[in-house]
């Protein structure tokens, strides 16, 4: 666990570096910044090579399951005589992440180059961009990089005069959450309705078009260009031995400086909030999430646990995304897992039966309860119906919606209990008492 708490030493900006700069989207603002040296790297080596290297260098999927990317480059069968496909889930949209977007409208160019280094190792020769379609800035911006990219020689035909071609399309997506599902998200980008798929076939031996592909995350693909700029030792100099490199933290919420936090593997929400002025002033921490809504929540005796994968895996919860929503002592925990779990029924596909009517019956349990019209019984039902989803749906939708119902039934069941009890919500401000002290579960007037 890192023990530094001087800001310029937490903090390790490469992909943010320079987000401030005037028309940071630019190729010539990105040259400026070693842009497209390591794509020269790279065409220079054979692909197993570049394989090789950023499995070494440790690079971990950013998408939220943290699967090694080099791993997954190298499952792609090789002499095969099918087309090879590449394809960027730039879907965000799970609730508090937001650092796709920002990376796609400050600096596309990491992305489009490390885009041209990955089609290099796993052989392939049309690469897809799969955007969130509500972002039309971000779309708009991405578009004039690539075009820029393609006007340079680093995308088409021979580039650099490498012999080695590749096309990237960008293909806005119609807003549906299980797109995020690189599954549903491969049906998607055929035309299809977006479901999640049985597997196996896995989309490195069946994906795109019933072809070999590789689907990454923005991040995951962005920072791969560092990695061959300045080599696999100086990555693994930062974060921890199996969670190594650098990565962004979405900090949102209740807190005094929201934003993009980029630092090594292993940084603490306590190290980010004491760069970043604290939880707004007046207020003290309640829970929050590091990884996003569909991750366990955690409490303020969490503020320490190292946010990487092994860390947060060993304190119960999951390092997602890394959006690192915090909630403050005003907030009623069982209307924010309503809200939540809301949005998981609304974006459920509906293709499996747990997903589909288990979120629709944890939406009715907890509205009841939050309206102060639950039973005692419910907080068992809802317990079970959770049990029921989790582990049992496609994909992990199920999962992320019955996430937020254990956690809060672990950390805040005396909150529910006190919503039945008082047959209202304690926390609406239009009632004449307030639920001032938790600890003895008193209502004060």
């Amino acid at each position: 666990m890192m023990t530094v708490h001087s800001p310029e030493k937490v903090l390790s900006p490469v992909l943010s570096a320079f987000w401030d700069e005037p028309r940071s989207w630019t190729l010539q603002t990105y040259r400026r910044h070693d842009g497209y040296e390591g794509l020269k790297k790279a065409l220079a080596m054979p692909p197993d090579d570049v394989i090789a290297l950023v499995k070494e260098a440790g690079l971990r999927g950013r998408g939220g399951a943290g699967f090694p990317t080099g791993m997954k480059w190298q499952f792609i069968p090789q002499g095969d005589g099918k087309p090879h496909y590449l394809v960027v889930n730039a879907d965000e949209s799970e609730p508090g992440t937001c650092k796709d977007i920002p990376l796609l409208f400050a600096n596309p160019h990491s992305l489009i180059e490390g885009m041209v280094i990955a089609c290099h190792a796993i052989r392939s020769q049309h690469a897809f961009i799969y955007l969130r379609g509500e972002v039309v800035p971000v779309l708009r911006r991405l578009h004039h990089a690539v075009a820029e990219a393609y006007d340079a020689g680093y995308l088409g035909r021979d580039i650099q005069g490498s012999g080695f071609d590749l096309e990237l399309t960008v293909h806005a997506g119609a807003g549906a959450y299980i797109c995020g599902e690189e599954t549903a998200l491969l049906d998607s980008l055929e035309g299809r309705r977006g479901q999640p798929r049985l597997r196996p076939p896995f989309p490195a031996v069946e994906g795109l078009y019933a072809c070999p592909t590789v689907v990454n995350n923005v991040e995951s693909i962005a920072s791969v260009p560092s990695i061959l700029t300045k080599g696999k030792e100086w990555f693994r100099s930062m974060g921890s031995e199996k969670s190594p490199g650098f990565t962004l933290y979405s900090l949102s919420g209740h807190v005094a400086n929201p934003g993009q936090y980029e630092a090594p593997l292993g940084v603490t929400l306590r190290q980010l909030l004491d760069i970043s002025g604290g939880i707004r002033p007046g207020h003290q921490l309640k829970f929050w999430t590091p990884g996003g809504s569909s991750t366990p929540m955690f409490t303020e005796e969490h503020l320490d646990v190292p946010l990487d994968y092994e860390g947060v895996g060993a304190a119960g919860s999951m390092l997602g995304t890394k959006a690192l929503q915090c909630f403050d002592e005003t907030t009623c925990v069982v209307r924010a897992v309503t809200r939540w779990t809301e949005f998981y029924a609304h974006e459920s596909c509906g293709k499996c039966t747990p997903c589909r009517e288990g979120t629709y019956w944890l939406v009715q349990l907890l509205r009841d309860i939050e309206a102060g019209k639950g039973k005692p019984s419910d907080l068992d039902k809802l317990n079970d119906i959770a049990d029921t989803i989790n582990g049992k749906s496609f994909c992990a939708l199920g999962d992320g919606a019955a996430s937020p119902i254990f956690s809060s039934l672990k950390y805040f069941r005396e909150e529910y209990e006190k919503h039945i009890e008082l047959a209202a919500c304690p926390f609406d401000p239009s009632r004449s008492t307030v639920w001032a002290d938790k600890s003895s579960l008193e209502v004060n007037a």
